[in-house]
């Protein structure tokens, strides 16, 4: 690989890692969040169902763009946007302002994961496989050292860190990007013959806004209605309409000749239908535990941010250490041993959870992040192998776009099962309720990995 393309993914490793780092981080910032706005844990959970909302839209959004403007407008466009929303978010007047500048930022870090892929696939010829896997460890390695990095920072300085700690990787990425990406080839002049509604056809705004409305809508319909302990009339007409405005999205996107999410190719490829199923129920599941416990360790057991960003460690360290074994189990023997063995360690650490009592010694919940990080690490690789094997060739495109969203859809579930789980305040109770919920959920993957046909034996090429 030459110096060149080596600065080349040096650049785009530092990008795209925004978003990962920033939706990670934040799990660490909820009780000091809380405390700094006086605010419920329900209303603070907004921090982090903005920006998954944000970020399931931006992304298919911007993936379209780049074909239009070229990926590396929209890559430096995307560094601005993060430096500029990370660089104003410290400064909110309110809580409201900072989820306006985490959508912004939520925008902004999309923009790159879209096309940070697409550039080092077009312009890194040689040892492309390896420029993946290393682009695959700055998503997966953020993620994970985000919870640590954000406790550092919170218990050195305060929740404003995690915010301008972005500046210094913007600006660098941006640098770098300037330097390295190839200017794209001329495609302007597509984008100006267009009319305002081939965009919109083209973008499929209709099916997101109903989208957008609809989730947004019946999310402040269910957290409202377990904050004041019943459904008032007010949480009743947001139900409706959400529940409206998400019956019309379907069947919108049905029609649509460019859906925002193509649900026919999910009726047309029922395996594949099921991994994304699957996959969506693994990461409630995963980040649960990812946002719930740092919470149940700060506000339950007192533990500090930094302490607690230690302790999440433990769950990001045995998932990147899993993940490159994982890789040649599977490439033997194919997905279905990983992820019945991912299966039965989420179940062994959720029943640990639902054990722990208040006088148990806080080391001990590195146990439960041990079994959940190490079947995480299976998932990574696991899940991917399975919808390689039940997706045709023809609409891997498509396919891999969909999978992205089970993500963030199992993302946005988790955030708003905690949410309702625990109403207001955090409390070893609701923790406890919560382990319960996730045993059921983790029972639920056993039995569908138990009943999992793997007729064709998976190779990773």
């Amino acid at each position: 690989m030459s110096v060149r393309s080596r600065w080349l993914m040096i650049s785009v490793g530092l990008g795209i890692l925004l978003n990962p780092l920033n939706s990670s981080m934040v799990s660490v910032a909820i009780p000091r969040l809380q405390h700094v706005f006086q605010l419920d844990f329900t209303s603070v959970s907004w921090i982090i169902f903005s920006f998954y909302i944000a970020s399931s839209i931006a992304q298919p959004i911007m993936g379209k763009a780049s074909d239009l403007f070229g990926r590396r407008k929209i890559f430096l466009a995307g560094l601005v946007v993060a430096f500029v929303a990370s660089l104003l978010a410290p400064l909110s007047p309110s809580f409201g302002w900072l989820i306006v500048f985490r959508i912004v930022q939520a925008i902004g870090t999309s923009m790159m994961v879209a096309v940070g892929m697409a550039i080092v696939r077009i312009h890194i010829t040689e040892k492309q496989a390896t420029a993946l896997s290393v682009l695959s460890i700055f998503l997966s390695g953020a993620a994970a050292i985000g919870p640590f990095i954000g406790g550092v920072l919170i218990h050195s300085w305060d929740w404003t860190a995690i915010f301008f700690v972005n500046i210094p990787f913007a600006v660098a990425s941006f640098l770098l990007a300037w330097r390295t990406i190839p200017m794209d080839e001329p495609r302007m002049h597509v984008a100006k013959d267009m009319s305002f509604r081939m965009w919109f056809d083209l973008i499929d705004a209709s099916g997101i806004l109903l989208f957008t409305v609809g989730l947004i809508a019946l999310l402040a319909s269910l957290l409202s209605a377990k904050s004041s302990g019943h459904l008032s009339f007010g949480n009743g007409i947001f139900l409706l309409i959400g529940l409206a405005a998400l019956g019309a999205f379907v069947r919108h996107e049905l029609k649509a000749a460019s859906p925002f999410i193509p649900l026919r190719t999910f009726a047309k490829y029922p395996a594949m239908t099921w991994v994304n199923v699957e996959f969506m129920l693994v990461n409630v599941l995963y980040y649960s535990l990812f946002f719930g416990l740092p919470s149940y360790l700060q506000m339950v057991r007192h533990v500090s941010e930094f302490q607690t960003g230690i302790l999440m460690l433990s769950l990001g360290l045995c998932s990147l250490v899993t993940s490159p074994i994982a890789g040649r189990w599977i490439d033997k023997s194919g997905p279905r041993p990983a992820l019945l063995v991912s299966a039965i360690l989420m179940t062994l650490g959720s029943v640990w959870l639902v054990t722990l009592n208040q006088n148990s010694p806080v080391i001990s919940v590195c146990l439960a992040l041990a079994a959940f990080g190490i079947s995480n690490g299976l998932n990574n690789v696991g899940m991917q192998a399975s919808l390689f094997q039940s997706s045709p060739k023809e609409i891997i495109g498509v396919a891999s776009g969909l999978f992205n969203t089970s993500r963030y859809f199992g993302t946005i579930l988790s955030s708003l099962l905690i949410g309702i789980v625990m109403g207001d305040t955090f409390s070893f109770e609701g923790f406890h309720v919560l382990g319960i919920i996730l045993t059921l959920i983790a029972l639920s993957l056993v039995f569908l990995n138990r009943r999992r046909r793997d007729s064709l034996r998976y190779r990773i090429h």
